[in-house]
């Protein structure tokens, strides 16, 4: 079956988000993959999603020394149709921990394969992605602010960063799609440039796993 999925990132105004359609089979793991594509991430951080307090990732080296397993179930071994069973399930994708970027997904729509039509395919969207690293939804704010106004203390700065025109209301659909065409490429490609993580890093993902489950109680 085929799942119609909105992606929306949590507090972006106006909102910037994405529809996608996927086959139920997918696993999560490249359903992260679709989701970097579409929004325009770069696959840069760490990533979770978040079934009903369920969290699902993909295992990365020495999450066994940091006491990680336990509690992250393999994205790699779970499919979505598994997790999401009807229409109007909602779940969280976050992806980059330390800016925190929050998307909240729903199921739409799930229905029969059409003849013709490749999976996945993003069926349309709104807005352009924000740049890594900008320091979550409130720098994204703070960043704008400063390339709008060339007064602002900061406006060089961030042209500079930026390097090229940043249009925020630009989304380039063909171009997602294309991508998207190009997947099982893309798979080889990230695992010749799989990130490895550091001691520094597992430390910071289990402290902030320790953080929420405190917030929690």
């Amino acid at each position: 079956m085929i799942y119609r999925l909105k992606i929306t990132l949590t507090g972006s105004r106006p909102p910037i988000w994405r529809r996608v359609e996927v086959d139920g089979n997918i696993s999560l793991g490249e359903l992260h993959e679709v989701i970097q594509i579409v929004m325009g991430w770069t696959d840069s951080h760490l990533h979770q999603f978040i079934f009903d307090d369920i969290y699902y990732s993909i295992p990365y080296p020495g999450m066994e020394d940091w006491g990680m397993m336990e509690d992250i179930r393999d994205a790699n071994e779970t499919t979505l149709q598994q997790v999401a069973v009807e229409v109007g399930a909602q779940f969280i994708y976050e992806y980059d921990f330390g800016d925190s970027w929050e998307h909240r997904i729903r199921v739409e729509q799930i229905k029969e394969p059409e003849a013709g039509v490749f999976y996945p395919v993003c069926l349309t969207g709104k807005r352009a992605c924000p740049p890594e690293d900008v320091g979550g939804v409130w720098g994204y704010e703070e960043c704008l602010g400063a390339l709008q106004n060339k007064n602002h203390p900061e406006h060089e700065m961030y042209s500079e960063w930026i390097e090229e025109p940043f249009d925020p209301e630009y989304f380039n659909l063909e171009e997602s799609n294309r991508m998207l065409s190009f997947l099982d490429f893309y798979k080889v490609f990230k695992r010749e440039k799989a990130l490895v993580y550091t001691d520094r890093q597992g430390q910071y993902l289990t402290f902030i796993r320790q953080a929420r489950k405190t917030q929690e109680l």
